[in-house]
């Protein structure tokens, strides 16, 4: 009976996740057929799913009607750029937070967290173009940073909450000031939850389109403005629109996959109090 109900368990588990994750295979695999298939294919009824021949035009019209290699370009500057930047702010932010019990600066920067974007957007854009910056990547890296600083701290608060208060006064009663403190000791044992922090704010500020669609300009651009431009007046081009979309969704896709062990690990020992 143990053996029945446990196997019960598993099919059941097994096909909870299957029912969770269908849905994303499915739009998924949707999208690289519709990318390797002629428009012809792409608005059929019914419609065709396996493509026949599958073909690569659409890919071809994307690097034809994009700069795509500068808009990746400047998506790789803006994202690693405000990744490093949310890093240097937002891990010894999240150390003081957490050392010192500041609810209310943790509750600002969840508030900061769930707020849109849009919100900030206006006055940002109002500023930047006051500052005359507009058109460049400087606006586009500073205005990722009220995603991906938030993002920081509030992971980081977690996870230096859970470490052993030991070992920092052991290293305070050593003559070691609370920066030496911060890190030799707290970063060193910190070091999953920066992993999973530093993986959270680049995919966030990789993904973002509303600050690169407004405030870029024709040459700074970012990769999901590049898929904004599969869109046109006469019709929506189903096979371009979708190669674009992939081809933005892969470093995303491939980086997740091969970090997957460390968001899982990070995530679960920012979890645990006394890790």
């Amino acid at each position: 009976m143990r053996k029945l109900r446990r196997l019960a368990e598993n099919i059941g588990f097994g096909f909870a996740v299957l029912v969770l994750i269908a849905p994303a295979i499915l739009v998924f695999l949707w999208m690289l057929s519709l990318s390797l298939k002629n428009e012809l294919d792409n608005t059929a009824w019914p419609p065709v799913f396996i493509p026949d021949p599958p073909t690569l035009d659409n890919y071809r019209d994307v690097f034809a009607r994009n700069d795509f290699l500068l808009y990746a370009w400047n998506s790789v500057i803006v994202s690693f750029g405000a990744t490093f930047l949310a890093l240097v702010i937002g891990v010894p932010a999240g150390y003081g937070i957490a050392k010192m019990r500041a609810m209310r600066a943790a509750a600002l920067i969840l508030i900061a967290r769930i707020t849109p974007g849009l919100s900030y957007l206006i006055p940002l854009f109002l500023l930047f173009q006051w500052l005359e910056m507009t058109g460049t990547l400087w606006p586009i890296l500073i205005t990722h940073l009220v995603i991906t600083v938030p993002i920081v701290v509030w992971v980081m608060i977690s996870f230096f909450e859970g470490l052993p208060t030991e070992l920092e006064e052991a290293a305070l009663v050593d003559g070691a000031t609370i920066w030496q403190a911060f890190r030799h000791v707290a970063m060193p044992l910190a070091r999953p939850g920066i992993t999973v922090a530093t993986i959270l704010a680049f995919i966030f500020s990789w993904n973002n389109f509303v600050f690169a669609m407004v405030l870029a300009g024709r040459e700074t651009r970012t990769l999901p403005v590049a898929v904004n431009n599969m869109l046109t007046f006469e019709q929506i081009s189903w096979g371009p629109l979708s190669a674009a979309a992939l081809l933005v969704t892969l470093p995303v896709l491939l980086l997740t996959l091969l970090a997957q062990k460390q968001i899982v690990a990070g995530l679960t020992a920012g979890g645990v109090k006394g890790v």
